[in-house]
């Protein structure tokens, strides 16, 4: 039987260079960033003023906050976009912070790595459409991470609610 990180793994090595139509975004900027879990939606905001929302896939263990690396879980808290990769396995993908200072303490005090290279990305080229999907990242259909790459600048904030 194939385990689910032998899938992953394998289409996402067939992604690694995909191409993209990034679209031209001239609209307000991108301030703030929410997540909310439990009801898999992601919103980008111009300040409160909401620009667009988003179905989401998250962590295949997606119930509570990320603890440590290979839990499966999408972290929950406050975080920012650190970086912006085009050639992502997964299309494309804006990095998140995460582990931020309290998620390394709390690693810490429990002897465990808290992993990282938490996402917002796309899905892979051969993707069967399962619902929470990733290893703790927040994926949105390819097309959709079009837009959200042109829209969402390095620094944005992220806040990820339960």
């Amino acid at each position: 039987m194939i385990s689910r990180r032998s899938m992953m793994i394998g289409a996402a090595l067939g992604a690694a260079g995909c191409s993209t139509n990034i679209p031209k975004y001239t609209g307000p900027e991108v301030t703030r960033i929410q997540i909310f879990k439990h009801h898999r939606t992601m919103q980008l905001l111009h300040n409160s003023t909401l620009l667009r929302q988003y179905a989401v896939d998250l962590g295949f263990a997606p119930e509570g906050h990320k603890v440590q690396e290979g839990d499966g879980r999408t972290p929950e808290g406050a975080y920012r976009i650190d970086r912006r990769n085009p050639q992502s396995r997964f299309h494309l993908s804006l990095g998140i912070s995460y582990p931020n200072v309290t998620d390394v303490a709390r690693a810490r005090e429990l002897g465990v790595s808290p992993g990282g290279d938490i996402f917002i990305h796309g899905t892979p080229p051969v993707w069967l459409g399962h619902p929470d999907w990733t290893w703790g990242c927040i994926a949105v259909k390819n097309e959709e991470m079009d837009e959200i790459y042109a829209m969402v600048q390095t620094e944005t904030k992220v806040f990820i609610y339960a």
